[in-house]
């Protein structure tokens, strides 16, 4: 089946993000936005089946792409760690109302948790999949010997090969942008509930990294889910299954707690 054609968001000049979003029914489950990963965009499997789910349970939902991504406006090449994350930002100030569920896979991760940061008290709760925040550091320090370094220096960009097709561009901008806004090296203030899931057969970012991330939460509920024969992409039947069952937990919890309120 053909997918719908996008809507548009045109919150800042020369920018044009494409979105679908689903209104659901429901007035006790809070809304759910996705967030991709770097250089992938809102047609992938997770982003539709999660939306799939959703419509099937009356939660509204949200998937975009970034500038530079999918369908949406601007290069690749000129995108930032913070230009992405003002990105989600619009889509959640301007397309969700309420407590919400946000889902951040891989770079989406680092994106939805500075989200989440900002935006926490209409957070209901957090799902990473195999999140990457502070990679653009770890790739730097970590992976870069100095002949990349220097390349990256006079050349202002590097390409890096990709087990996903072709070389992709990792600009200067890129790194230096990424340093303004690093979490892991503090404490990170999550007061709602925090559900990491992660491969252990990840070849991209390894799944000590999610211990790493729970190790620095302040949160009165974080757990990591292991997927002891999961790759990165976490795109199989019985990933999504566990997917969508996290989402469904984070759910019962806000409601759960809603009824304790009242």
């Amino acid at each position: 089946m053909t997918e719908a054609a996008p809507q548009f968001l045109t919150p800042r000049a020369n920018v044009r993000l494409a979105y679908h979003r689903f209104e659901g029914a429901s007035k006790t489950l809070p809304g759910v936005i996705f967030c991709g990963g770097f250089r992938s965009d809102m047609t992938g499997t997770k982003a539709t089946c999660l939306e799939a789910h959703c419509r099937a349970h009356e939660q509204s939902f949200v998937r975009f792409d970034y500038t530079g991504h999918g369908q949406s406006s601007g290069k690749f090449e000129d995108g930032t760690i913070g230009s992405w994350f003002q990105d989600a930002l619009d889509v959640f100030d301007t397309l969700s109302e309420g407590p919400q569920i946000v889902v951040g896979s891989s770079m989406g991760g680092w994106i939805a948790m500075l989200l989440a940061r900002a935006r926490k008290s209409r957070m209901a709760g957090l799902t990473l999949l195999a999140p990457a925040p502070d990679f653009t550091e770890d790739v730097y320090i970590h992976e870069f010997g100095e002949e990349e370094r220097h390349h990256l220096a006079s050349k202002g960009v590097i390409y890096m090969p990709s087990a996903y097709g072709e070389p992709y561009p990792l600009t200067a901008a890129l790194f230096a942008d990424g340093r303004n806004h690093l979490l892991l090296k503090n404490k990170i203030d999550m007061p709602f509930p925090v559900r990491m899931i992660h491969g252990k057969q990840d070849a991209d970012v390894p799944w000590r990294k999610s211990e790493h991330i729970q190790r620095q939460l302040i949160c009165p509920d974080a757990r990591i889910l292991w997927v002891e024969d999961g790759d990165h992409r976490l795109s199989r039947a019985e990933d999504i299954t566990l997917i969508t069952r996290t989402v469904d937990e984070l759910s019962h919890l806000y409601r759960m707690g809603k009824t304790a309120e009242g």
